[in-house]
Formats: structure tokens, C-alpha cells, sequence
């Protein structure tokens, strides 16, 4: 189920590219996560009404996952997107999984071999090397703007959504943790929602906006969310962390199905790379560093 999470997510690239001029950042994303938390919510109603005496003291828990897995990753990149272009996205994201492979070592406690290390070096040279397009002279070009901030922050924020989830172990399945977490997300993004519908600019509501809320909360919503949760419990969460450096290649896949894009050198060699180092760190091979 690793390999589907990469496919869901791309499809929030193409909502984060028709959002602009058709609806605003952080309505988007409450309405995305408000679908999901509900359908969700409804689904494991049973559970999360046996267990809502625990529930009830891990309040600030949720909130604080919302905050940092639906507001910062959700509205936050929507908004880098209007200032930001995609190879600076993807270049500061390819950082996430860095972060949560050292965080899960230094903090958590997870076996990490020097194999995995070298597949987490492979895998950023891959990304790099499909953003750039394989001429590694445009890294000259990268200058930063406000998006990239937004973009760090989502990053930094994805890692310590991922560490916190496997820090505080729960009992629940991962369709009503998930619940839950929409729950706090969608409670810290109400004031900055209000503020985006009180703007004279904002757009009004229509049949396109709707349709992206639907796609956003199926697939990278209700879909990629629930598998890396799913998926962390079992292998941990440095090893999951490894499906985001899959991005590009399915966006660069995605392009030539879809849209028709050719598929150059670069991508071929790029792919290779990548799935060469996401092999080298799924290995069970256990010898730590």
C-alpha cells in the first residue's frame, strides 16, 4: 500500500494548480478535511464512542496534529503556491524525509542502517535530479520568496506530524485517529477561513470550487492520509516518510498519462535513483549506525 500513497498525493498538485482565482487557501482546506473528518467520524462512530473518555483528555493532542498535518501542510501549501514555483516546492519538501528519518533515530529510537542512510542520500539525488530537469546548473537559479517559507514550514511541520503520531502510540484505528485529527485541524483553521471570506477578492463558491474540495478530500485527503498513518503503524514512520521523495516521479508519470507531457532522459534516470534508494530503505536489514 506504500506505493499508493505517492499516486493520491499528486493529485493535489493539480488542485493546488486550478485553486487559484477559484478558491482561497484555507477554505479549501477546511471544507477538504471537514468531508473527510465527517465521513470519517461517521464510519467509526462505534469506536470513537467507547473510547471517548480517553478521547476526551487528548483534546490538545488532536488540535495540535491538526494544526500541523491539515493547516500547515494544507492551507499552508496551498498558499506557497501562488508565490512559489514548483521546483522550489519540490526541492524544499524533498527535506521532510530527512528530518522525520533523524528525528525517528535521535528521538525515537528506530533502527536505522547505514544501507537506508545511503538510500535516503540516492533518493535525494533522484528528486533533484527530475526537478532540475538533469541540468544541475539551474540549482543556481533557486531563489527564495515568501511561498518557500510556507514550504519550509509545511515541511518541518509534515516531520513533526509524522514523529508525533508514532510518539503518542494510539489504540484507535487508523479511520478514527484520522477522524479525530480532522476534527483539530478544522477547529484552528475556522478564524483564518472567516478572515479569507470577509476578503472583497475572495471568490465566489461555484461548481469548480466544489469539485476540487472533492478531489482533494478522496484522494490526497481521505486517501493518502489514511494509508501513511495505516502504513506507519506497521513499518515506522522513517521508512514511510520515504514515499514523499516518490513524488516527483509519479507527478513526472502522471504528466505523461494524463496530459500527454513526454517522459525525457532525466526522468528515467531520476526514477531509477529514486526507487533504487526508497529500495534500499524499505530493506529489513537492521545493522544501526
Amino acid at each position: 500500500m506504500i506505493w499508493a500513497i505517492p499516486f493520491f498525493w499528486t493529485v493535489n498538485h493539480i488542485v493546488a494548480r486550478k485553486a487559484p482565482g477559484v478558491i482561497t487557501p484555507h477554505v479549501l482546506a477546511i471544507c477538504r478535511w471537514a468531508l473527510v473528518g465527517i465521513f470519517l467520524a461517521w464510519l467509526a462512530r462505534v469506536e470513537l464512542k467507547a473510547n471517548w473518555h480517553i478521547l476526551r483528555t487528548q483534546v490538545w493532542r488532536y488540535i495540535l496534529l491538526g494544526a500541523l498535518g491539515m493547516w500547515v501542510c494544507g492551507a499552508g501549501v496551498y498558499q506557497a503556491g501562488v508565490s512559489t514555483k514548483m521546483m522550489n516546492i519540490s526541492l524544499i519538501y524533498a527535506s521532510s524525509p530527512v528530518m522525520i528519518a533523524v528525528g525517528s533515530v535521535l528521538w525515537l529510537r528506530e533502527p536505522f542502517s547505514k544501507r537506508q542512510a545511503l538510500g535516503v542520500f540516492i533518493a535525494i539525488l533522484g528528486v533533484v535530479h527530475v526537478v532540475v530537469q538533469g541540468e544541475w546548473a539551474r540549482l543556481a537559479e533557486f531563489v527564495l520568496v515568501p511561498g518557500d517559507l510556507w514550504v519550509l514550514a509545511a515541511s518541518l511541520a509534515w516531520a513533526a506530524y509524522s514523529l508525533l503520531q508514532k510518539h503518542w502510540r494510539s489504540t484507535l484505528s487508523a479511520g478514527a485517529q484520522l477522524a479525530c485529527i480532522c476534527a483539530g485541524g478544522v477547529l484552528v483553521m475556522v478564524p483564518f477561513t472567516i478572515w479569507e471570506l470577509l476578503q472583497a477578492d475572495t471568490p465566489t463558491i461555484g461548481h469548480d470550487a466544489l469539485m476540487l474540495v472533492a478531489l482533494a478530500a478522496l484522494f490526497p485527503g481521505l486517501g493518502a492520509y489514511w494509508l501513511y498513518g495505516w502504513v506507519q503503524k506497521t513499518i515506522g514512520a522513517s521508512r514511510v516518510a520515504m514515499t514523499l521523495y516518490l513524488g516527483p516521479l509519479y507527478a513526472s508519470v502522471m504528466a505523461w498519462v494524463v496530459l500527454g507531457e513526454s517522459i525525457g532522459l532525466h526522468h528515467v534516470m531520476g526514477g531509477v535513483l529514486i526507487l533504487s534508494g526508497v529500495g534500499l530503505v524499505m530493506s529489513k536489514q537492521h545493522e544501526t549506525t
